[in-house]
């Protein structure tokens, strides 16, 4: 379980940080509150209530996993670790490919 964790948390920090570029890039917006319908998703703002907790749960996968063991990756170690992560899932019994972080 502490390895899906550790494996899980580097996920969803790696995908934090993308989204931190697309928001220091101006490709995705911060917004006071997000409006519905969306209308695409590769642009969908974010609600600074959320950004800012999200900046917070960063920094504590910083502190907790140290920021050198948090890549960046090349495409085999992320293969690996997505895959080490599918396939602890799998074993405790989710399907197959189930990355939700």
């Amino acid at each position: 379980m502490e390895a899906i964790d550790e494996f899980a948390t580097k996920v969803w920090y790696n995908r934090h940080q993308v989204l931190k570029e697309k928001i220091e890039e101006g490709i995705i917006e911060i917004v006071e509150r997000e409006t519905f319908p969306i209308k695409d998703h590769t642009t969908r703002p974010i609600q600074r209530d959320i950004w800012e907790g999200a900046l917070r749960a960063a920094a504590m996968v910083e502190e907790r996993l140290g920021i050198d063991n948090l890549g960046p990756w090349d495409d085999f170690e992320w293969g690996m670790i997505n895959g080490k992560l599918s396939a602890l899932r799998w074993v405790l019994g989710d399907e197959w490919d189930m990355l939700d972080t």
